[in-house]
């Protein structure tokens, strides 16, 4: 019987938790205030890293924190993945809908979000049409971008000129 490389394992176990974590659903909450569930993620890149006060949250439920980027200071779920505003949504409604949820997965949250030291936008939470639960920061809905392979990336900043990251005040930064 041949052996299979660790790093193939790893890569299979990975591959698994993430087609897991992507199938499964969450059932919609009856609260209009929700938390953001954690979105699996690799190793922080160097782009955006969360800052030592954030990493260091008493508790996971500290769902919203502030990372250091190239374009100062920006929120991220609590493993460091980046969130997105979009240009074409309205405040409590989303418009990216089917294919443009593919790329720009919708930041779920099932409770009360709470913000990691140095957030100061306003967190709350919308329904969206399907029954999900997603974040809102100022109101707006909060994404990720596919094209995010690990915690700290940005590479969804500027696409199409409408995806924006959210400052840690909640107002989106375009550059």
């Amino acid at each position: 019987m041949s052996r299979v490389p660790a790093n193939a394992r790893l890569s299979a176990i990975l591959a698994l938790s993430l087609i897991l974590a992507a199938c499964s659903e969450t059932p919609a909450a009856s609260s209009a205030d929700e938390t953001v569930a954690a979105t699996p993620s690799a190793e922080a890149s160097a782009s955006a890293e969360p800052s030592e006060s954030a990493a260091a949250s008493p508790s996971d439920e500290a769902a919203v924190l502030m990372a250091d980027s190239d374009f100062g200071a920006i929120l991220t779920d609590a493993d460091g993945v980046t969130i997105y505003f979009f240009a074409n949504d309205t405040e409590g409604t989303s418009n990216c809908e089917d294919d443009c949820l593919a790329n720009w997965p919708a930041v779920e949250a099932e409770d009360s979000p709470t913000a990691g030291e140095g957030v100061t936008a306003e967190l709350g939470t919308i329904e969206r049409s399907d029954g999900t639960r997603q974040l809102t920061v100022n109101g707006f809905p909060a994404y990720y971008f596919a094209g995010d392979a690990a915690a700290g990336d940005v590479n969804g900043q500027g696409q199409g000129d409408v995806w924006w990251v959210f400052g840690a005040d909640g107002e989106h930064i375009e550059s």
